[in-house]
């Protein structure tokens, strides 16, 4: 068998040819064109923050969040805040700077932009929307609380008052509002044990609570807020770990199981009667 000779020497790399090494560098043009035209297009995202939190069983803007008349109301302790995120408008211009920026950022979310507002939809039309299904969460918040409480709903009456925040995922936390305004944590204490919970999460009349969206950002508002616990829809546990330090992950699938979880942690959480994600 012939073997290579090891006193060969290596071969050299060949110098590109001149009408070949043209080519290359024409050939990039266009690239570096592509990436000019993209660092300044709008392009179809909404970058997300951590928005405002606003305490249901307090005032907001002069007035109380929940007013209640037709049933005794209790004075209650503690806070139950629901947690809103802060997304770009549509009509904004997003460019490429600002979506890398919101990818490399813990308190930034990227989300394409339908996925956050009706699509072919004004600002105006957006706001009227979002106002609309934030109604409509209120009127099945307001359900789901009496129902669970068996108040009869033609004599307890419920006003529900947050003007300037859309959308439904206010719906847990005010439903837990009226429970704790009206029964508290069923044995004459608080629901909340006192402290700051905040929490997201769709209702529906029957007490059924549904995710939501941006809850990773809602955690980090609700921390910055003074929360020590936070209450998300079970099937959103992932997306929300790891949670900020100090803030207690619950996850809820109903009205009820909300209520139990907060009973059971205001009384120590004794035997892990407390879930967690």
């Amino acid at each position: 068998m012939t073997r290579p000779s090891h006193s060969e020497a290596p071969s050299r790399p060949r110098a590109l040819s001149r009408p070949r090494a043209r080519a290359l560098a024409l050939s990039a043009v266009p690239l570096v064109a592509l990436l000019a035209v993209a660092g300044f297009a709008p392009l179809p995202y909404s970058v997300a923050r951590p928005g405002q939190t606003t305490d249901v069983l307090g005032t907001h803007r002069g007035g109380e969040v929940i007013s209640i008349s037709g049933a005794p109301v209790r004075k209650t302790s503690g806070q139950l805040r629901m947690v809103a995120i802060q997304a770009t408008a549509p009509q904004v211009d997003i460019r490429l700077g600002e979506v890398i920026d919101g990818w490399l950022r813990e308190d930034r979310a990227v989300m394409p932009r339908d996925a956050v507002f009706p699509p072919g939809k004004s600002d105006a039309e957006i706001e009227k929307h979002n106002i609309a299904e934030m109604k409509s969460s209120q009127h099945a918040a307001t359900a789901a609380a009496l129902g669970f409480l068996k108040k009869d709903p033609d004599r307890v009456k419920v006003a529900l008052r947050l003007e300037d925040v859309g959308g439904p995922s206010a719906g847990l936390m005010f439903s837990l509002g009226i429970v704790d305004k009206l029964d508290g944590g069923g044995s004459g204490g608080d629901l909340t044990g006192g402290r700051t919970i905040a929490g997201t999460g769709t209702i529906e009349a029957d007490g059924t609570v549904g995710a939501v969206g941006g809850a990773a950002l809602k955690t980090q508002a609700a921390k910055r807020d003074g929360a020590s616990v936070f209450l998300v829809p079970k099937a959103e546990c992932a997306q929300v770990q790891p949670a900020p330090d100090g803030l207690r992950l619950i996850p809820v699938t109903t009205l009820k199981s909300a209520v139990q979880a907060l009973r059971a942690l205001a009384k120590g959480g004794a035997g892990g009667s407390v879930p967690s994600c």
